[in-house]
């Protein structure tokens, strides 16, 4: 029977090279995997391109890579607040790709499905549709949007078992389910492992054919 379940953070993170793109999940700190965070700064890494709901805030979240040097570009939705990135931004070493977040969301969901993009109304006429395809339907202009996809998601469930479905704790849900669509390696970072059958068919928010590793975070 397959068995999804690796020791630690840095095994979750085995395979992630210079330059490859990722996916990191979390609203805030709701929803991010912070031992995964960590491994990858430990890991040291560089020239990532990060996709992430926001740029960290302080302290050990996304702004250890930031600090670190390790990302070349972010795209994210809310990069405010994020003194790490900011400082990095103004010095012109770290490039920002900015996303509406409903637009965000809905890259990444393109990405897992396989579409090669989407009209979006979001943004026409405004600095946000630079250098994008505008396509008229029903005499409503449009912009394209492009589908995103990375080589690695790192996210947050709350149980998982040894399979690989993961359960999600409420809000902490966000944007991890659907980043764990849209990966070509995904490792999650749970509270609690349980054997096959333990958990209620009808709680499995990500199923285990979109996990490739899970393991038991452990807290500082």
């Amino acid at each position: 029977m397959r068995n999804a379940v690796v020791t630690d953070a840095a095994a979750a993170i085995a395979g992630l090279r210079d330059g490859h793109t990722v996916m990191v999940g979390g609203f805030g700190g709701a929803g991010m995997p912070p031992a995964i965070v960590r491994a990858v700064a430990d890991l040291g890494v560089r020239n990532l391109t990060l996709v992430s709901n926001n740029a960290g805030a302080s302290g050990d979240d996304l702004s250890l890579w930031f600090r670190q040097g390790l990302v070349r570009k972010i795209i994210c939705s809310y990069p405010r607040n994020a003194k790490d990135f900011g400082a990095q931004y103004r010095a012109g070493a770290v490039e920002l790709e900015l996303v509406p977040q409903g637009t965000l969301v809905e890259r990444i969901r393109a990405g897992g499905a396989g579409i090669g993009g989407f009209l979006s109304p979001v943004g026409v006429g405004t600095l946000f549709a630079a250098g994008k395809q505008s396509i008229s339907v029903g005499g409503r202009d449009y912009l394209l949007e492009l589908p995103l996809r990375a080589d690695f998601a790192f996210v947050k469930g709350r149980e998982a078992d040894t399979l690989g479905n993961v359960t999600y704790n409420k809000a902490a849900r966000n944007h991890c389910a659907v980043m764990a669509t849209a990966a070509d390696t995904v490792a999650v970072e749970v509270d609690r492992i349980v054997e096959p059958g333990a958990l209620d068919p009808e709680s499995i928010v990500t199923p285990c054919i979109f996990v490739d590793r899970v393991f038991v975070g452990v807290t500082a």
